[in-house]
């Protein structure tokens, strides 16, 4: 440096990996909120789902009832109630990538090193929205295939 001009003052030495980490620390920041905020409304999604689906088993106890004293298997109750759900799911699922698709030029900006219309990244994340909802719509599917017959019919 000195060989260019020794009159000109060295200011600002940093390395090359601090220059990157200030230039990318706006955007990683971002990222890092969508990511938090992104797991917070996963996590609220399975307790809604798990909430809704419980309550369902819970106004169709009588029937679930009906069903196994009339010869119905286990396999076949929580088949009934994850069947629900997953129709439930992948409605919700179809309805959530249409509209993301509509709305991808908004988050174009945002984005790095990935398209707005990213295929794989649609893929992914319907197939995680559908395993969560069926996750979470196991514990009472299993709750309901335990059920007592004898029970369930008393139930009111």
């Amino acid at each position: 440096m000195n060989e260019l001009n020794r009159d000109v003052p060295v200011s600002q030495i940093q390395t090359l990996h601090g220059w990157v980490s200030e230039a990318v620390a706006g955007p990683r920041s971002t990222a890092s909120l969508f990511a938090i905020f992104a797991s917070l409304a996963l996590v609220l999604g399975a307790v809604g789902i798990y909430g809704v689906i419980s309550y369902s088993v819970a106004q169709r106890t009588r029937e679930i009832g009906i069903r196994m004293a009339l010869g119905a298997r286990r396999s076949e109750v929580m088949l009934l109630i994850v069947g629900q759900s997953a129709r439930l799911a992948l409605l919700g699922v179809v309805i959530g990538l249409t509209g993301a698709l509509l709305l991808t030029g908004l988050m174009a900006s945002l984005l790095y090193g990935v398209g707005a219309a990213d295929p794989a990244t649609y893929v992914g994340v319907a197939i995680l929205l559908v395993l969560v909802a069926l996750a979470a719509s196991f514990l009472p599917a299993r709750r309901a295939m335990r059920m007592d017959p004898a029970r369930a019919l008393r139930h009111e």
